[in-house]
């Protein structure tokens, strides 16, 4: 996720070139990349499929996405953390469980 907010009318290209330029990575990968928006209430996803890259707008109706703070540089979410920063939940009081390893049955 890139912590400062970026010009929501970039679009495929722009938001790949600053993947490369600002946040020191490849957007080929398949790596799924988080930008905000100055409004608090928007958000795009743009990631790598294979095939192209596709790029995911939305805007919460009735509420904000919870945001970290506006510094400069990138932070990771886990899958979990992700999917409540989507559904416009507080996504820092989600964790995903960890699961142990199963012991070998003899």
């Amino acid at each position: 996720m890139a912590t400062q907010p970026v010009d929501f009318r970039k679009g495929h290209d722009g938001l790949a070139a600053l993947v490369q330029s600002v946040l020191k990575e490849d957007p080929f990968t398949g790596t799924v990349f988080v930008f905000r928006a100055k409004r608090a209430d928007r958000l795009k996803i743009l990631f790598w499929d294979g095939s192209g890259l596709v790029m995911a707008y939305k805007r919460l109706e009735e509420t904000t996405f919870t945001w970290p703070a506006v510094r400069d540089g990138v932070m990771t979410l886990n899958r979990v953390q992700f999917e409540a920063l989507f559904s416009g939940l507080d996504w820092r009081k989600v964790r995903a469980l960890e699961a142990r390893r199963p012991a070998a049955a003899e």
